[in-house]
């Protein structure tokens, strides 16, 4: 059964009405036809099943045979990926596989030492298309929630705004802290933070105002991993841990 995500405003009692470019997509692409059963998800979790009913000329009606009334909550903490901006298309292949592994936000952010940059003009647009593809990841992935892309944010908003119950940074330069001591120090959390550098890295100074605010900088020991491998790593890690990974 294939699985599309709507727009929750396309539910009407019990049908749901397609238009736009999932329209498109359904109708002229897939060319599904009138009795296609589909799973529909609203991106938050609530999902829908029903049976096309009828295709227009600009959109298409399924009929609802059953829906969940509640999102459904992922097993495990609730996991936010903030970024240091990368270089090209880097920030992509991250996104994609980072909603692969099931986590819950991606918060990108520009350090004192990132190379690559946003301008102003172009963050609509940059956002729209990393939208786009963390959603086509959630749909290809199988998931019943689309993850929240935050806007990018320099390193203050990052710290005003990471309030997690369990907050992790990955450095190059920690010794002590290894990530096996440290998460077999620590009970389930609801929530974990993920922070990890650009391409050059965070300084001394920025993960010193991290660890004031409650960010544990932790090493994978001789492992010294990309920008755009270290989050992913991390992820599937934690989500073995504590989530519904083995």
């Amino acid at each position: 059964m294939r699985r599309f995500f709507i727009d929750e405003n396309a539910i009407r009692d019990t049908t749901a009405v397609i238009t736009g470019n999932l329209f498109c997509h359904m109708t002229r692409v897939l060319r599904l036809k009138i009795g296609t059963r589909v799973l529909l998800s609203d991106g938050i979790g609530r999902r829908h099943v029903g049976v096309i009913e009828s295709i227009a000329k600009e959109n298409l009606v399924i009929r609802l045979e059953e829906s969940s009334s509640e999102p459904e909550r992922p097993p495990g903490p609730l996991i936010t990926l903030y970024q240091g901006l990368p270089k090209g298309s880097k920030m992509e292949f991250i996104l994609q596989k980072c909603t692969e592994l099931g986590v819950d936000a991606l918060a990108p952010f520009v350090a004192g030492r990132s190379i690559a940059q946003l301008p102003r003009d172009r963050e609509v647009e940059r956002l729209g298309r990393w939208r786009r593809i963390v959603a086509e990841a959630a749909r290809q992935s199988n998931r019943t929630a689309i993850p929240e892309l935050r806007p990018v944010m320099n390193f203050a908003e990052l710290l005003a705004s990471a309030d997690q119950t369990v907050k992790l940074l990955l450095w190059e330069e920690e010794k002590a802290n290894r990530l096996k001591s440290v998460l077999g120090s620590l009970p389930l959390p609801d929530s974990v933070a993920i922070m990890v550098g650009p391409e050059g890295g965070l300084s001394a100074d920025e993960v010193a105002e991290a660890t004031r605010a409650g960010f544990i900088p932790v090493t994978l020991g001789s492992r010294i991993l990309r920008t755009e491998t270290a989050g992913i790593a991390l992820l599937a890690v934690l989500q073995f841990y504590w989530g519904d990974i083995g």
